[in-house]
């Protein structure tokens, strides 16, 4: 397996498992033309995320997987590269970016019994133009020594009582709008507005950093919550290369906002069929696999997140940060706020701090 790093603002390709930069054209070099025997990918999945899986299917079907990964664009590039684009299956980790690709005209219908027999409704578009893998939930961390109480709601972080102990990444990154739109779902836009100026007035810092940053803020004392994402949890708590971070996962607890109530927010990875893929029938048996129970229980115990096959259990690891009760709020209204609330975020100053 081949994965490819695109930078799109510099127009290049950084071949990671090569090691050099090949220029970026309509139909990039390395992904042209349809052959039989492989199956090409625009990922915006980290590449370690994904790379477990990819190897056990080609050493399954013996079907060549190319990957070209990018943090943003390939929604938009695959729109640019029309018929002749060179992508089968775009991987996303976002309910928006899933909806975006029927929006942009980049995806076609994924028609496969074993799909559907895998993946329930609710986590497959209604026209049939993505597909879920995994769900992950936006959760609280929260200091060991600092934070008491077990049980917190989102709607809470807006509460005084929190002023000066909230970390937060940006109020713009698409883990966050999608949390925000959830809450525009529930509560109403006004309602919303004032809640993010009430926990941007609570955040102990302007937000910036990853979700592992704000547990490493929780550690060195520089708040007592952050929200996050669970499987963040685990590779935190797994790290060989920095064991530092098991440190900071040490010093902190995970925490379901809603566990009591309506549930805790979670929000999706999944799969588009490109609606012009050269190599269709290799993408739609590629995408089959990803359904699979082995599949599944690969994604539960590697990356640490939630199978959406029945049956498949999660993790041991996963099991033992508590059980998930998940909002059941249909994830198409979570996509039809997302515009909304990454309007709020500016109108509200989120990103400029809490002083601001």
């Amino acid at each position: 397996m081949k994965i490819f790093r695109l930078k799109v603002g510099r127009r290049s390709l950084v071949a990671l498992s090569l090691g050099f930069v090949v220029a970026s054209l309509p139909v990039s070099p390395v992904m042209a033309g349809s052959n039989n025997g492989s199956v090409n990918i625009y990922s915006y999945r980290q590449p370690g995320l994904i790379k477990p899986l990819l190897k056990a299917f080609t050493e399954k079907s013996g079907i060549k997987v190319r990957v070209i990964f990018a943090k943003s664009g390939l929604s938009e590039r695959i729109a640019a590269e029309g018929r002749n684009s060179p992508a089968d299956i775009m991987l996303t980790s976002d309910i928006g970016r899933l909806a975006g690709a029927d929006t942009l005209g980049i995806a076609q219908k994924i028609d496969s019994e074993i799909i559907n027999s895998n993946i329930p409704a609710r986590f497959r578009d209604p026209k049939g133009k993505w597909v879920g893998l995994t769900s992950r939930a936006r959760i609280i961390f929260a200091s060991k020594q600092r934070v008491k109480q077990k049980a917190i709601t989102y709607e809470e972080l807006a509460d005084p009582k929190w002023k000066g102990r909230i970390c937060t990444r940006s109020g713009q990154h698409v883990y966050s709008i999608g949390l925000f739109a959830s809450l525009i779902a529930h509560h109403g836009v006004d309602w919303t507005e004032k809640w993010l100026t009430g926990v941007k007035a609570n955040l102990a810092r302007k937000p910036s950093g990853n979700d592992r940053a704000q547990v490493k803020s929780i550690f060195a004392g520089e708040c007592d919550i952050a929200l996050g994402n669970t499987y963040y949890m685990g590779k935190m708590e797994t790290n060989e290369k920095e064991p530092v971070q098991k440190e900071w996962a040490n010093a902190v607890r995970v925490v379901f906002p809603n566990a009591e109530g309506r549930g805790t927010h979670i929000n999706i990875s999944g799969m588009v069929l490109a609606k012009y893929a050269p190599n269709r029938e290799n993408a739609i048996k590629l995408m089959e696999y990803l359904t699979t129970d082995k599949a599944q229980q690969i994604y539960s115990e590697t990356n640490f997140e939630y199978p959406v096959k029945p049956g498949v259990p999660v993790s041991a690891r996963v099991r033992s940060w508590g059980e998930l009760k998940a909002d059941k709020l249909d994830l198409l209204e979570v996509a039809k706020y997302r515009k909304t609330a990454s309007e709020l975020v500016d109108k509200v100053g989120f990103n400029n701090g809490p002083n601001s």
